[in-house]
């Protein structure tokens, strides 16, 4: 043996137990009571949860946009993942006009082999859906990546892509055990709006709120939903933010679709009055941070199991970039950052009796392994697993600052935010990469996780 952690709580997303976890070469290779071998290193995790890794399923590290590129890097943003209780991030290749899905994959691990600190896996976001695109999406699939993102909206920007190609996209999808996630927003209804409130001098970070509400938001979950069901095929909604939208997840669910529903920790934190603030710019992302009754609805929908995991959309910006914006909401570059606070957020709010532990994991870990393809290796503790471990103190106190994060932001969004317990360790494939407060790993420690296609 390696390692072994003793006496944690272990929880999983059905389990709750006391026990010792014996790691041997990045796997998890026994799980029992009084462990014992001689030269492993022994923690002890009395008094404390012992949780699988958390799964980032939605993050924009070093990516071009706006005029810009989020900043952090790939070594900062897993670095702040492993601080966080992260241990897998799935970061959005941007496919270029031309280019083939397998041909942008690797160029992006190019950037992120040297770098990641913690495992890694990829989405590819489509924005040329040609035919021999098309004819790609098995060998996307047989080379670990099987899952594509459409965006609904962005036309301006290039990345949009219409009902057509959507249900292109989708019918391949079935055929090939692949999954399609879409971006959900109306472009025309946005464009049009912005159009009208910035000739009536409507320019602050309010108005971008105001630019694309909730039904914004909700037609397109509508639209995206209409087709999955005409073609029978599995969808996954990126960002989830709105009540209509959520309610349409939950009927299509209820009537037997294979609709997946994703909602990040700004959405189940925060309410659009943030835009209200004199620094409200800083928490411009698209979709925007609903009313109270959506961040209500979409609680409900993660206790019922209608949303199936929280991801970040970490993209943040520079406090100067955000600023761009400052005398007009159009020019702020769209993003927040969440990386190293997905998992201690929602561990709080379990801990808090919000919701249990078990669904903190389950929605941050073990639902996201399952339906992307990395499972049983990832999102569980299991014989066989790989050793990706959280050790969690609920009794720490912990009030997040710009101060006490690991990411090259300038500023954060949760600054002030006061958590009931927090992290203390975490080990990436049975290696302790953070550890009281401090980063301990190294850049390029991180692997490419080869997803399954689905079956």
């Amino acid at each position: 043996m390696d390692l072994i952690i003793k006496n944690g709580k272990i929880v999983t997303a059905t389990d709750t137990y006391v026990a010792d976890v014996a790691v041997r070469d990045g796997k998890i290779v026994m799980i029992g009571k009084d462990i014992q071998a001689e030269g492993a290193d022994v923690v002890d995790a009395s008094g404390k949860y012992l949780l699988p890794g958390a799964i980032d399923a939605h993050t924009h590290l070093q990516m071009p946009f706006g005029g810009t590129t989020s900043a952090d890097s790939y070594e900062a943003g897993t670095r702040a993942a492993a601080c966080g209780g992260v241990t897998t991030v799935f970061d959005f290749v941007i496919q270029r006009k031309g280019q083939g899905l397998v041909e942008a994959v690797e160029g992006r691990r190019q950037l992120c082999d040297p770098q990641a600190c913690v495992d890694y896996a990829f989405h590819t976001a489509i924005t040329d859906l040609t035919p021999a695109v098309l004819e790609e999406f098995g060998a996307s699939a047989d080379y670990g990546v099987p899952s594509f993102k459409l965006f609904m909206v962005y036309k301006k920007e290039g990345l949009m892509v219409d009902d057509g190609v959507l249900a292109a996209a989708l019918e391949k999808s079935k055929e090939t055990g692949t999954l399609v996630a879409v971006h959900a927003e109306n472009p025309d209804l946005i464009d049009r709006r912005i159009e009208k409130l910035l000739a009536e001098g409507k320019t602050s970070a309010w108005y971008h709120y105001e630019s694309r509400p909730e039904f914004v938001e909700a037609e397109a979950d509508k639209r995206a939903i209409h087709w999955a069901k005409a073609f029978n095929a599995p969808l996954y909604i990126v960002h989830l933010a709105n009540k209509e939208g959520l309610d349409e997840v939950t009927k299509a669910r209820d009537e037997g679709y294979e609709i997946y529903a994703e909602t990040c920790p700004h959405y189940l934190y925060f309410t659009n009055e943030v835009y209200k603030r004199e620094d409200g710019r800083n928490w411009v992302c698209s979709p925007p941070i609903k009313a109270q009754d959506s961040q209500d609805a979409l609680w409900e929908g993660i206790k019922r199991g209608d949303i199936q995991t929280v991801a970040t959309d970490h993209c943040p910006f520079q406090s100067y970039e955000k600023d761009w914006g400052k005398d007009n909401f159009t020019k702020i570059p769209n993003g927040c950052m969440g990386i190293e606070n997905l998992y201690p957020y929602m561990l709080s709010e379990a801990n808090k009796g919000r919701i249990s532990f078990n669904k903190a994991v389950e929605v941050c870990a073990t639902n996201v392994a399952k339906i992307f393809g990395c499972a049983p290796e990832k999102g569980t503790i299991a014989v066989g697993a790989d050793a990706d471990l959280v050790v969690y103190d609920p009794n720490k106190k912990f009030t997040v600052s710009k101060d006490n994060m690991h990411s090259d932001v300038d500023y954060t969004i949760w600054e002030g935010a006061e958590l009931e317990g927090y992290p203390v360790m975490t080990f990436s494939r049975g290696k302790l990469v953070y550890k009281d407060g401090a980063f301990v790993g190294q850049p390029g420690w991180g692997q490419f996780v080869k997803c399954h296609p689905r079956q």
